[in-house]
């Protein structure tokens, strides 16, 4: 089947879960002979396949200024009314130029009507859609009422209408059960649950002559414990979670922290650095030198990605506090690393009863937290049989093979079971 696909998103760039899961899905349309093409304020995808226009971006000055009225005060001042409709007209003749200019026929926004960063952006995509009648599919990654930030606004008329829109021709996608839960209970939209994938068909790749380096480069030393945190500096990650196991497994051990603080400001960062120095634990930022991919920095530096880096870590911490599901984890498994899970609730709900070992904690870093990860870094057989149990359900219920089954079942809605099957 010969389709073009668009996404549409605020950014394509990087290592955040809406750019990854973007590119697995473009994996699997393009392996069923589709061809993807690329919309937003930032992209890395290749030029041919993309149109770079920086009004979808949040970080824009004028989007950012507007975003921050809307989320400040209960009442709408009319010149901010105004603003957000020039910027949703000027991003729906963009919509419509890039829809001609790759003959489009199936559009995909990436959060843009999920979470609202851009809230112009989902005021025109909503009517675009609506005025086009272009077969959509909404990849909903976190809602706008799952953060606390989002709840005081002066556009609950806006939030209601395009966060996400009720609009016949959109089929949406959640990444987890509370979200299509939630989805149905406050808007009365059905929805289809796909949830992040990897390609646990093919092998992680190991240590090669480029990356074996990677640990003395971090700065972790040959006798001391690499233990891994794949994440931003975020608040809601948990960090000090990890800095208080690792002061507590009373090992020399660095803890390397893999991603910057990013658009959410740099006080929880700065709590991370305090935290840290209180517990004595060595604490490594390395996102200077962590990309999507091997480069090299504007001082001579190897730039590495966390497919080099995971190979040398004894243990993953990922204690987040709330997640919309999960990529640190699953990238874990896919590297067959042990990883320590602070028990979230779509982790709870969604992955837990599946049977995945994990050194596991409860909001707390607990006494048996300590010793289950100490058993784990002691037993080299228990270890392998953790690691080797979490990878083959990870292929069971998070592969590509899921991935495609579940996306393809939506194309046909668009376009019927024969045409898709005979392509």
């Amino acid at each position: 089947m010969n389709k073009n696909v668009g996404f549409v998103s605020f950014r394509f760039a990087g290592t955040d879960g809406v750019s990854l899961e973007t590119r697995k899905w473009a994996d699997i349309l393009e392996r069923n002979n589709c061809h993807c093409f690329y919309l937003g304020g930032e992209l890395d995808t290749p030029d041919e396949q993309s149109m770079t226009v920086p009004e979808l971006h949040f970080l824009e000055p004028e989007v950012k200024a507007a975003y921050e009225q809307c989320f400040l005060q209960s009442t709408r001042p009319p010149e901010l009314t105004a603003t957000l409709h020039r910027q949703r007209e000027k991003i729906k003749e963009v919509l419509y130029e890039f829809v001609r200019r790759f003959s489009i026929d199936i559009l995909i926004p990436e959060n843009a009507v999920t979470i609202p960063l851009n809230v112009a952006l989902g005021m025109a995509i909503t009517e675009f859609v609506s005025e086009t009648g272009i077969n959509t599919i909404a990849h909903h990654h976190d809602f706008f009422w799952e953060r606390k930030r989002f709840l005081v606004n002066c556009i609950w008329d806006y939030l209601n209408s395009c966060f996400p829109p009720h609009v016949p021709n959109i089929h949406h996608v959640v990444i987890n059960t509370s979200g299509q839960n939630q989805l149905a209970l406050r808007t009365g939209i059905s929805s289809t649950l796909i949830p992040n994938v990897m390609n646990f068909e093919t092998p992680p790749p190991g240590l090669d002559d480029y990356n074996r380096d990677a640990r003395a480069a971090l700065g972790v030393d040959e006798d001391e414990l690499f233990i891994l945190q794949p994440t931003r500096v975020v608040q809601r990650k948990g960090i000090e979670h990890a800095i208080e196991l690792v002061a507590r497994l009373n090992r020399k051990a660095a803890l390397v922290i893999s991603h910057a603080s990013g658009d959410e400001g740099y006080e929880y960062q700065t709590r991370v650095h305090e935290y840290a120095e209180m517990l004595k634990v060595r604490t490594i930022f390395v996102d200077e030198i962590i990309a999507e991919s091997r480069g090299t920095t504007d001082d001579g530096r190897k730039i590495y990605s966390l497919e080099d880096i995971y190979p040398h870590a004894d243990l993953v911490t990922y204690p987040s506090i709330f997640e919309g599901f999960g990529n640190a984890f699953l990238e874990a498994v896919y590297f067959k690393k042990p990883v320590m899970v602070n028990n979230y609730s779509i982790y709870s709900h969604d992955i837990k009863p599946l049977g995945f070992r994990v050194i596991e904690m409860d909001a707390f870093v607990s006494k048996d937290t300590v010793q289950q990860a100490e058993a784990v870094l002691d037993n080299p057989e228990l270890r392998q049989d953790m690691v080797e149990t979490n990878y083959q359900l990870a292929l069971q219920y998070f592969s590509y093979a899921v991935l495609e089954k579940k996306l393809w079942h939506l194309v046909r809605k668009f376009y019927g079971m024969e045409q898709v099957d005979s392509a």
